[in-house]
């Protein structure tokens, strides 16, 4: 594994190479662009995060979808990074950010190499909860995607969401 993180262009043209359409490459650029507002706020207030990392792995999240657009994308987002030979926090990034995680049992019934799916950095927190907020390539309410969770019966899972959009913004709030 390289420990050099990849350029903003290389990131775009290893989403491209792997055949991802430009709807996802689209939601994959604005996923990334609100992420690294939230992480450069968080910055600001003194917090010790890597905003470089937080946006090359907003932009990278979602390269498994070139294969499938299931939630096993997460799997094969995985492959495709290692392959590549993206730095361990990116491959995180990439295997923490759909829903709230995955759990390491959820992941055992998915059929999922074992551990844990569930962002735990300040950086996979960010790009999990970012991808929440962006729907296709539009800004949308965190009820709107935990709504849709509780839908489809993923109480868990909306739960999870819930959680990290209560961290991230008292992380980001203008009060004390």
């Amino acid at each position: 594994m390289s420990n050099l993180l990849p350029t903003r262009k290389e990131a775009l043209e290893l989403l491209r190479k792997n055949g991802c359409s430009k709807n996802v490459i689209a939601h994959c650029e604005a996923v990334a662009k609100l992420a690294r507002e939230t992480a450069e706020i968080c910055k600001k207030k003194g917090l010790k995060v890597d905003v470089d990392l937080v946006e090359i792995g907003a932009l990278l999240h979602d390269v498994g979808r070139s294969k499938t657009h299931s939630i096993h994308h997460v799997v094969a987002g995985v492959e495709i990074a290692k392959k590549a030979g993206l730095p361990d926090p990116v491959i995180s990034i990439i295997k923490c950010h759909v829903g709230g995680g995955i759990t390491a049992s959820e992941a055992a019934e998915l059929g999922w190499p074992a551990g844990s799916y569930v962002p735990t950095t300040l950086e996979e927190k960010i790009v999990s909860y970012a991808d929440k907020l962006v729907e296709t390539s539009e800004r949308i309410p965190i009820e709107a995607t935990i709504n849709k969770l509780r839908a489809e019966k993923l109480e868990a899972a909306a739960e999870r969401v819930q959680l990290i959009h209560d961290e991230v913004t008292k992380l980001i709030s203008e009060e004390p």
